[in-house]
């Protein structure tokens, strides 16, 4: 790039930096001054509110809260621009509308105003933005208010500002590619997920921007940033919703460990965390016949540690057959459950069991099976007592009296499980369990969730607009209908690869199978940003995939194969060259093992299921939970005692494409 280019973009940088310097300071006084404000405001309210008539009060409580939430606004704007002081904008484009003068565009993390007809700085998520991430140079398009604006594109420039200096600027005619994105890929990984603003991918945008679909299914290889595209889209949809707040988007993960790595991307992007919850979670929410829902990695710890003693049983458990008989069992009681007989209430009403059973199979056929007697207990006691709840209790006993059903669903469970309906042989020592036990076990706990649902209606969640799922191929078909059940209203955005199947009992051909649940678009990434060409030559080769693109330049280092091993001189070999080293075993058993082993000669953490924090310099994790998670360096270790067989080689992928730069992998 020629000098005067460089002059010329430090001294805009220079221009910026002083208009947002000075726009800091300005709104650092203006919101101290405007807080002490409502504060005086508030007192005086309190102090005279005797005084003022209702009318008055509401009119002033309105104000003071329209007053408040513009406060907040604007708090939070400050602390945008606060955040984006050191490096104001990372890319600018010029574009040239049709019969229109070029455009020079900077991009950053978040707008700032030069004028009211001017900006210095567009947000990454502005209609405009777009065009950086999803065109070379040439003719070129984006979306707006207005509808489709083409012309274009005559520049992409990228920058590296520190300190409101210009340490790195360049002109990039293709798509965000080698130097900005080989350098980040270059870079150790971090205790958390950074932001990938700068490097967004065209298909990578494609499902961030994506508003016309409202459900999204993201098929996504190892490393193709799946996880880091579902928090940049939830910020887009943040931007461009209206009303839409980070207290109606709920993020669903596998456990609480990824929770706690993906926290720091929603907040690096200038806004707040959403809500974050795991299936077990809402399990336990919906279960109270029983102390205790086992988690899915106890789950898995049990078929891995082969503790599963009748595992057919399990499969078909987890099956989509069983969804079907459970909807049998429950439509052939629904139809041939009959009240017996009537009863009479308080010596006054009486109701014959004709009547009843009109009512019940008729009147009220539209609700489940539960729900139809609270109806009829409801109308009883507003046509008698004008709605007494009390009443309403009384009607309810007596209508289940009169049916000859209790309102019991572990036993109602155990009926399904020994009816003509279900497909498999259950002895009597689960039974005995499944009445006795405090916890119930993961994959009978979601059968008794689908049981109540059906029975009861599901836990219906209204407020809830945006839903996103990660590791999505974990989560059989009877989960999500469950959650297409309890969040009717929200939009779907789920993302998995059914490559990293760890569930052995339920695995999908493709994702696009969840489209018999909503009206989807199914998209595919199948580049991959994370481990170098030869980790990905070696994990293509353990699933036969031949269709993952490789972004990462070449290491030129081999994949190294251990068949005899030290791992002392492994770890030490490795520390000695990376920031950060992971040992993945296939389960938790030989974590702790190993960790036990070394944890005198190291500063080394175990993970293990409860963990919710961690060091990443030096770890031992089972291979189970190291999903999602990213390490400069891996060692897959297996031993005699513990080794990945023909049937976990999906989860064996899954333990080596967690590296970035090497993989060490312990054969037997």
């Amino acid at each position: 790039m020629e000098a005067k280019e460089i002059v010329k973009e430090q001294k805009y940088l220079n221009e910026v930096s002083t208009f947002l310097n000075s726009k800091i300071k300005t709104m650092e006084q203006k919101i101290f001054k405007n807080q002490e404000q409502i504060q005086e405001f508030q007192k005086y309210v309190w102090e005279n509110k005797g005084d003022m008539d209702v009318q008055e009060l509401t009119s002033v409580r309105t104000s003071s809260e329209m007053e408040a939430k513009r406060l907040l606004d604007e708090r939070k704007y400050f602390q945008k621009l606060m955040r984006i002081q050191s490096s104001p904008y990372f890319a600018s484009i010029v574009f040239q509308e049709e019969n229109n003068k070029p455009l020079n565009i900077y991009i950053g993390m978040t707008y700032l105003k030069k004028n009211e007809t001017e900006n210095y700085i567009y947000d990454w998520r502005a209609p405009i933005s777009s065009l950086f991430y999803d065109y070379e140079t040439g003719r070129a398009s984006y979306e707006s208010l207005d509808g489709t604006i083409k012309g274009d594109l005559k520049r992409k420039r990228q920058y590296k500002i520190v300190d409101q200096q210009l340490v790195h600027v360049f002109d990039n005619s293709l798509n965000i590619n080698d130097d900005v994105l080989q350098e980040v890929l270059a870079e150790n990984s971090n205790e958390k997920m950074k932001n990938i603003v700068n490097t967004i991918q065209q298909e990578q945008n494609a499902v961030i921007r994506n508003i016309k679909d409202k459900n999204l299914i993201v098929q996504g290889i190892a490393g193709s940033g799946k996880t880091s595209v579902a928090l940049h889209r939830i910020a887009f949809l943040l931007y461009k919703i209206p009303n839409l707040t980070s207290e109606k988007v709920l993020i669903f993960s596998p456990n609480q460990i990824f929770s706690e790595y993906i926290s720091n991307v929603l907040p690096e992007l200038g806004e707040e965390n959403t809500l974050q919850t795991t299936f077990h979670e809402y399990l336990n929410k919906i279960i109270k016949e029983y102390k205790e829902v086992e988690t899915f990695m106890n789950f898995l710890k049990r078929y891995y540690q082969n503790n599963m003693e009748n595992k057919r049983l399990a499969v078909y458990k987890q099956s989509e057959e069983i969804i079907r008989d459970m909807e049998e069992f429950v439509k052939d009681m629904e139809e041939n459950t009959n009240f017996t007989h009537g009863f009479i209430e308080n010596h006054i009403f009486e109701y014959e069991k004709d009547e009843l059973n009109l009512m019940f199979h008729q009147k009220y056929n539209n609700f489940p099976f539960f729900e139809r007697i609270k109806a009829m207990a409801e109308k009883l006691s507003e046509t008698n007592y004008n709605g007494s709840k009390k009443k309403v209790k009384t009607y309810h006993k007596l209508l289940l009296d009169s049916l000859g059903i209790k309102k019991d669903y572990k036993q109602l469970l155990i009926k399904f499980f020994q009816s003509f309906y279900f497909k498999e042989k259950v002895t009597d020592k689960e039974i005995k369990e499944l009445k006795n036990n405090k916890i119930i076990s993961y994959e009978n706990a979601l059968l008794l969730v689908y049981l109540k649902g059906l029975l009861e209606g599901f836990m219906y969640d209204k407020y809830m607009e945006q839903i996103v799922i990660d590791e999505a191929q974990d989560y059989n078909f009877l989960q999500y209908k469950i959650l297409s059940k309890i969040f009717k209203k929200a939009h779907f955005t789920i993302l998995g690869d059914i490559n990293q199947n760890i569930n052995p009992y339920y695995k999908y051909k493709s994702l696009e199978k969840l489209e018999e649940l909503w009206p989807s678009k199914y998209i595919e990434l199948n580049k991959t940003y994370r481990s170098s060409a030869e980790i990905i030559n070696y994990t293509n080769n353990i699933l036969n995939l031949n269709h993952v693109s490789a972004i990462r330049k070449s290491s030129k280092t081999p994949v190294l194969i251990h068949n005899s091993f030290n791992l002392n001189d492994d770890i030490n070999y490795l520390k000695s060259k990376y920031q950060n080293v992971a040992i993945i075993t296939k389960d938790e058993q030989k974590a702790i093992e190993l960790y036990g082993q070394i944890k005198n000669d190291y500063l080394v953490s175990c993970i293990l299921s409860t963990t919710k924090e961690f060091n990443k310099n030096l770890l031992i994790i089972p291979s189970y939970l190291a999903k999602g998670l990213e390490f400069d360096s891996v060692i897959v270790y297996q031993d005699d005692s513990s080794y990945y067989d023909k049937e976990d080689k999906n989860l064996f992928y899954v333990s080596c494409t967690r590296a970035q730069h090497k993989l060490i992998v312990y054969e037997k």
